[in-house]
C-alpha cells in the first residue's frame, strides 16, 4: 500500500462502520452522510488497496475474508484511539498534575484565595504551586505555567484572559491622620500631605493617577516612606504615617472597619483589569482553565 495519509483514515473509518453495521444505510445514518458518499469512499479505498473488502448485494453487505481481518484490526485500533481521546476528555474534566502560577499579592488575596477551597474540592489531583510576588518576570523562563498581572503589564506575546472588570484606585488615610493633618479637598492639596509612595516591582516609582480620561492627573507624590507592597502600605496608612494610594477593593475591609477613610472620592481612577496569561493557545496545563473559569465566574464575567 502507498504511504498512509489522512484520507485513508477517514475511508478506513467508513469501512469499519459498514463492516460493523452490515449495512450501507445504517452506516450512513451513523456517520451522518449519504449512502452514495459511502459507496464512493469504499470504491476509492478498494482501488487504492487493490483488493475487494466487501461483498455487496441488494440485500446484504458482508466483508470478504480480507475485509473481515482488516475490520477486526481496525476495530481494535479505533477502540484504542477512542480510549485515548476519552482519557484526554477525562483529563480536561478531572485534571491531574502540577500547576505553577505566579501572581501579585493583591491578586492572590482578592482572586485566587477566595476560590481555593472550591478549586481544591473540585480538583483534588491538581497540585497548585503559587509564587506570590509583585516583580515583573518571564513566566516561561522561570518555569511557570501561567501568571496573573494587571492588564497593562502583560507581555504582548502571551495569551491573556481578563479575570475582572476595570479596577478603581483611591486615596485613603486613617481617621487619626486626617484629624491631625486635615482632609485634602483637591488633588493639589496632596502637596501638603505625607504621601506613601508606590514602588513597583522593578523598583521604579509609580505616579498617583487621579481621575479618568482627559481629566486624569499623574502626581509625583512626596513622603518619607516608599513601599512596594500593598499590605505594608495599608498598615502604614492605618498607623497614621500618611495617605495611601491603593486598589479600592483591597482596602474595602479596612474602610468598612473604620480603620481607613477614602479621600478625594471624585478623583478615583479606573485602571486595567487583572488578567491571567500563558504562553500557548493550546493550553493544556492541569487545572488552569478550571481555575480561570472559577475566578471569572466569581467576578461575574
Amino acid at each position: 500500500m502507498p504511504a498512509f495519509n489522512r484520507s485513508d483514515l477517514a475511508e478506513l473509518h467508513v469501512f469499519a462502520t459498514i463492516a460493523r453495521r452490515r449495512s450501507f444505510r445504517l452506516a450512513a445514518a451513523e456517520l451522518g452522510v449519504t449512502t452514495s458518499a459511502l459507496s464512493h469512499s469504499m470504491r476509492r479505498l478498494e482501488d487504492r488497496l487493490g483488493v475487494r473488502l466487501l461483498h455487496r448485494t441488494n440485500r446484504t453487505v458482508v466483508p470478504t475474508a480480507v475485509g473481515q481481518g482488516l475490520a477486526e484490526r481496525l476495530e481494535q485500533g479505533f477502540t484504542t484511539i477512542g480510549d485515548a481521546l476519552g482519557d484526554i476528555e477525562s483529563f480536561r474534566q478531572n485534571p491531574a498534575g502540577e500547576l505553577r502560577i505566579n501572581v501579585p499579592r493583591d491578586a492572590a488575596r482578592l482572586l485566587v484565595g477566595p476560590v481555593l477551597p472550591a478549586f481544591a474540592a473540585a480538583y483534588p489531583h491538581v497540585h497548585l504551586v503559587m509564587a506570590v510576588e509583585d516583580r515583573p518576570i518571564d513566566i516561561v523562563a522561570e518555569g511557570f505555567d501561567a501568571g496573573i498581572r494587571y492588564g497593562g503589564t502583560v507581555p504582548e506575546d502571551m495569551v491573556a484572559v481578563a479575570l475582572t472588570g476595570p479596577l478603581r484606585w483611591v486615596v485613603a488615610g486613617s481617621p487619626n491622620y486626617l484629624a491631625r493633618h486635615g482632609r485634602p479637598e483637591r488633588p493639589e492639596d496632596l502637596a501638603d500631605h505625607a504621601c506613601i509612595q508606590v514602588r513597583l516591582g522593578d523598583h521604579t516609582s509609580f505616579k498617583w493617577e487621579l481621575g479618568d480620561g482627559d481629566a486624569m492627573l499623574r502626581l509625583d507624590t512626596r513622603g518619607f516612606l516608599a513601599v512596594n507592597e500593598t499590605e505594608a502600605t495599608i498598615s502604614a496608612a492605618i498607623n497614621g504615617v500618611g495617605l495611601a494610594y491603593v486598589l479600592e477593593r483591597r482596602a474595602q475591609e479596612e474602610v468598612g472597619r473604620g480603620l481607613l477613610e477614602i479621600v478625594l472620592p471624585d478623583w478615583a481612577s479606573t485602571g486595567p483589569a487583572f488578567f491571567a496569561y500563558y504562553a500557548s493557545r493550546r493550553q493544556t496545563d492541569p487545572g488552569l482553565r478550571q481555575l480561570i473559569e472559577m475566578i471569572r465566574t466569581r467576578e461575574g464575567l
